[in-house]
């Protein structure tokens, strides 16, 4: 006996392991730089420059990135910036890890410390978290097709499945020149700077990808005038771009990762040889996923009156998508400044990042706790303290309404930051408004028994011959036309004829008439 069989190509996590790397690092002020009086600001960026994959043990290597905005202890109070790398190699122990495996590695800053030692030393302290998966590509086989001499009786299912079409990683290049105002003086050093990435949403085409967004930009300088005065400006910058990508398609279902891996901001001349332009080069990572769906009708069962069959099946897992959701979760709150901090005159310049602190499935859908950090650079009212830092916390709470969804469920959770605003309430009170884009992707693992092989043979002896020539039977619940059929080696066809039935229906109690058949199915 011949089968037809169907390949569905299947991702699933096969590896996965977590790890903390503390940073403890003390930071001398270069002799060209003046005595620290306070630090105002500080900010990190995390570079993994190396992966590397051995038996049980994943290898990592990079850097953490810091920069701290401080005060000096000079009359005329200015500001300056202290760049840093603290330099780190670690190994995370991974079961079943083998060497060549495409690991996929995420981190995220749990805490960042800097604080003075002296007015020429910084002891700077980090706590990193990384995790790392390693997806496995398989393939889910199924019977669809019977190809045989004998006449067969098969029972089939309707499948909604759900399979990888592509897994690859790409990144888009971003360049972008502003122009410093004409009411604004010549740059004469970059102090602070701040880029974000806001309201990136990406769309399949055939064969690319099309991304759509937004930097938002803050930089903080010092001007060429007589009194060296520090200027700042934002400005928001649109951006798209393509991505190839083969086997990309808009009937997709798109589960893609974005972030601003790499955001780096330099004064340039125009075209006058004055300091005027603020060049920003960006690289936007993609980690691409793309799945499609279809219905599939495999065998579940097949029996022949006429011969006894062996069927060779597994249990096999595949994947139907339960939904794709996109929503919004606007937040806000009010931040207080301490005793110890100056009032507020004007706001510079508003940044935070989103963390997810806790996920759990509801009977609606998904329910997602998190907070942003939220770090404000203001003007303030105290001479001997111009600039001063706000810091605080922003909850939100989000229903992510997910119909269906069942503790068995799958699903990936990407966050982006949309909208974030800060304003005076008064002068020692801001008001902060963030607007967070959640995208959910929930899909349900299912178990099949999936037939691979049949083999036919002869029934033993005096196997067809105990079965009764004629029997009443009473339906019992749960029972289908088939189940009977199957038992009394005959088909659901022959019953049907022998009892006048127009359908396969039956209900609990239903009487029927079955008769030994004398002839094949």
């Amino acid at each position: 006996m011949e089968l037809l069989m169907k390949n569905i190509h299947m991702c699933r996590q096969a590896k996965h392991a977590e790890t903390q790397i503390t940073l403890d690092e003390d930071l001398n002020v270069p002799d060209v730089k003046p005595d620290v009086e306070m630090i105002i600001q500080s900010r990190e960026h995390v570079v993994l420059e190396h992966t590397r994959a051995e038996a049980g043990r994943l290898f990592l290597d990079g850097y953490l990135e810091v920069g701290v905005l401080y005060m000096d202890d000079t009359k005329e109070r200015q500001i300056h910036r202290l760049d840093t790398k603290l330099a780190f190699d670690e190994s995370i122990s991974m079961e079943g890890l083998e060497a060549g495996d495409n690991v996929r590695v995420r981190h995220e800053t749990e805490d960042l410390s800097v604080a003075l030692i002296n007015s020429r030393k910084l002891a700077i302290r980090s706590l990193l978290r990384f995790e790392a998966s390693v997806d496995e590509i398989y393939d889910m086989s199924a019977a669809v097709e019977t190809q045989s001499p004998i006449e067969l009786c098969e029972r089939r299912r309707k499948l909604e499945l759900m399979q990888l079409e592509v897994q690859n990683k790409d990144i888009l290049r971003l360049k972008e020149e502003i122009q410093v105002p004409s009411n604004k003086p010549n740059i004469e050093e970059i102090l602070w700077d701040n880029i974000q990435l806001r309201s990136c949403r990406i769309s399949l085409r055939d064969g690319s990808l099309f991304a759509q967004g937004n930097l938002f930009l803050f930089v903080l300088y010092r001007a060429q005038d007589d009194a060296q005065t520090v200027q700042w400006m934002e400005q928001t910058l649109p951006f798209e771009g393509e991505i190839r990508c083969g086997g990309c398609a808009p009937e997709l279902i798109p589960d893609i990762g974005v972030t601003l891996a790499q955001a780096e901001l330099t004064a340039k001349e125009d075209n006058d040889g004055e300091l005027r332009l603020f060049h920003i080069e960006g690289v936007l990572e993609l980690e691409i996923r793309l799945y499609g769906t279809e219905e599939a009708e495999i065998l579940e069962d097949v029996y022949s009156p006429e011969k006894d069959l062996e069927l060779v099946a597994s249990e096999e897992i595949y994947e139907s998508l339960v939904m794709k959701n996109e929503s919004k979760c606007k937040c806000g709150g009010k931040i207080r400044i301490q005793s110890a901090k100056p009032r507020i005159l004007q706001i510079c310049n508003s940044n935070g990042s989103i963390k997810v602190d806790n996920t759990r499935i509801v009977e609606e859908g998904i329910q997602i706790e998190g907070a942003i950090p939220v770090s404000i650079l203001y003007i303030s009212s105290d001479d001997a303290m111009p600039f001063a830092v706000l810091e605080g916390i922003v909850p939100f709470s989000h229903l992510a309404r997910v119909p269906g969804i069942d503790a068995d469920c799958r699903y990936t959770i990407l966050t982006g930051m949309d909208q974030l605003s800060a304003t005076m309430a008064d002068s020692e009170e801001i008001e902060v408004k963030a607007s967070v884009g959640l995208d959910v992707f929930v899909a349900r693992p299912q178990k099949q028994q999936c037939i691979h092989e049949i083999h036919e043979k002869e029934y033993e002896p005096g196997r067809l011959e105990a079965v009764p020539g004629i029997t009443g039977y009473i339906v019992q619940g749960g029972e289908t036309l088939w189940d009977i059929a199957k038992q009394y080696y005959l088909t659901p066809a022959q019953i049907m004829e022998m009892n006048g039935l127009e359908s396969e229906t039956l209900k609990k109690g239903d009487r029927l008439i079955l008769m030994k058949s004398v002839r094949a199915c």
